[in-house]
């Protein structure tokens, strides 16, 4: 019986190619433009991920400043001080806090023979490398040994090698970080840096090893990173932590400041999605009109071939046989189209491959841009949606032609 069914509209698409031809490309351009449209959606949800993943996606810094409410707490204005219990309260938040940090920033000059620059030198505690995603061009990163012995160890990133060494290895040499020497252990590689950013002309050192520069009895702030965790409850837990620790109200926003880039994913995300679906929503649109002139080819089909159902029916044809005869017409045209449009969409994302996003603000950002992919789950739903317009499309005219009547038919000129 299917057989039968496909070789009739087999045969009833070879009697008008030119027709069907162009009825198979509206079809493909519409499925073409839903799988783009889909596919640049799911590469700006990609970019944005890689932007946030390459600071550290689930970092949380935490950030002591000044009380505002006296009720219930210390005077307003009392500036609030991180000690080393504030870190051990970090590290016993919750049991899938996985690295804690301690933070202390000093600008500093940095001399190597005669070249002297002014860098942003960032003490931390080993952990910092994952909290950041810091990835290592050469070397190493210190490590807890390094952090006990107050090791003066250093990894510089990648702008202020350049400055210092240009073409030199870094690993091994000694530099003078406000006069005090320290031994280059590592070079980070390029992190994304948008527009006067120094991120990487930054020196990392272990956070005991900056007491030879400055007083680090008061860390600046605390980084730690998680999974699996509620963002507000995390958040909450560490405001009525620190709260108790210093006296001041937990809801005082300016006595502690804390950045959680998990949070502020799941906020772009929701802008992301909202454009995968205005962008669905366009290409099904798009679909739709080639689903029209589907429908108005077929109609046009039945009106020519209206003494042919009358034939069909006299010699004992059915309603349902008449529909499925039309509909599978349509879906073979709409299934041509779809094979043809999947084709185009692989070869229009082969050919752009990457379109420039957030590389137009940001150096070394490639991977913030959108990158054309078209995976199986974009392939999915645009099959779905063709599945669907190519049977709302046909339906009309299959159901038009089945309730022909016999005579009618027969009589038709």
């Amino acid at each position: 019986m299917m057989n039968e069914l496909l070789l009739e509209a087999y045969t009833a698409m070879r009697h008008d190619l030119r027709r069907t031809l162009l009825t198979v490309l509206g079809m493909a351009w519409g499925i073409a433009t839903v799988v783009l449209l889909l596919s640049y959606g799911q590469g700006f949800g990609d970019a944005v991920t890689h932007i946030f993943e390459s600071f550290g996606a689930h970092a949380v810094g935490v950030f002591p400043g000044r009380t505002s409410q006296q009720a219930g707490g210390n005077k307003a204005g009392v500036q609030i001080r991180f000690t080393e219990e504030d870190v051990e309260i970090m590290r016993n938040i919750a049991p899938l806090v996985r690295h804690v940090s301690r933070m202390s920033f000093r600008d500093s000059t940095v001399k190597l023979g005669d070249r002297s620059y002014t860098f942003q030198v960032t003490g931390a505690d080993p952990g910092i490398q994952q909290i950041w995603n810091l990835s290592l061009a050469s070397g190493r990163f210190f490590n807890d040994g390094d952090s006990v012995s107050h090791a003066r160890v250093a990894v510089i990133g990648s702008q202020a090698k350049f400055k210092l060494f240009s073409g030199i290895p870094a690993v091994g040499q000694s530099i003078r970080l406000d006069g005090v020497s320290f031994e280059v252990v590592g070079e980070a590689q390029p992190r994304m840096q948008e527009g006067d950013n120094n991120i990487n002309q930054q020196i990392y050192i272990p956070y005991n090893s900056m007491e030879a520069l400055q007083d680090i009895h008061y860390p600046n702030g605390i980084f730690l990173d998680f999974e699996g965790l509620d963002h507000d409850k995390l958040t909450q837990s560490i405001r009525d932590a620190i709260a108790v620790q210093h006296n001041f109200r937990p809801d005082d926003r300016r006595a502690l400041n804390v950045f959680d880039a998990q949070k502020q994913l799941e906020q772009f995300s929701v802008i992301t999605l909202g454009l995968k679906v205005l962008l669905a929503f366009v290409g099904t649109i798009t679909l739709g009109i080639g689903g029209v002139g589907l429908m108005n080819i077929m109609l046009v089909s039945v009106t020519q071939r209206t003494r042919e159902i009358g034939v069909q029916k006299a010699l004992g044809a059915t309603r349902k046989h008449v529909l499925f005869q039309f509909l599978s017409e349509a879906l073979v045209i709409t299934a041509v189209g779809g094979i043809v449009g999947i084709a185009m969409s692989y070869a229009v994302a082969l050919s752009v491959g990457r379109i420039t996003l957030y590389s137009a603000t940001a150096k070394y950002a490639d991977a913030g841009d959108i990158y054309l992919k078209v995976s199986p789950q974009i392939l999915l739903i645009a099959i779905a949606i063709l599945v669907v317009v190519g049977v709302a499309s046909g339906m009309f005219p299959a159901l038009r032609a089945s309730k022909l009547d016999p005579i009618e038919a027969l009589r038709y000129e």
